[in-house]
């Protein structure tokens, strides 16, 4: 049985950098999302939600969708399948560690 830390390890990178969790959790809880909402919720700056956006669309985590609402353009994100499942694989992989961190026996200090 792995141990917590092998757990930790073993953490979809991709998803676990902070940045982009905080994308992935944001469009979990909506169907889409505009480029702006994205860039308020996060914190993030233009270049860097751009940059991140990009490695989760190319990893096929999130489409992006570009259209114009008038004159004005407008670039949406969504989830897609693999981006939940992704997410969900994610948020176990945590409970495990967790769960296994509990399980430790503290260590004696003499």
């Amino acid at each position: 049985m792995p141990t917590p830390f092998e757990y930790l390890q073993s953490l979809n990178r991709l998803v676990h950098e902070p940045a982009r969790l905080a994308i992935l959790v944001a469009l979990s809880a909506c169907e889409k999302a505009d480029f702006l909402f994205l860039l308020n919720i996060t914190g993030l700056t233009k270049g860097n939600l751009s940059s991140h956006l990009s490695k989760l669309a190319d990893a096929g985590l999130v489409e992006i969708e570009k259209t114009y609402e008038g004159k004005i353009p407008i670039t949406y994100a969504k989830l897609t399948l693999e981006g939940k499942e992704a997410l969900g694989e994610y948020w176990k992989s945590v409970d495990k560690v967790r769960e296994g961190i509990r399980q430790l026996k503290p260590l004696r200090t003499t």
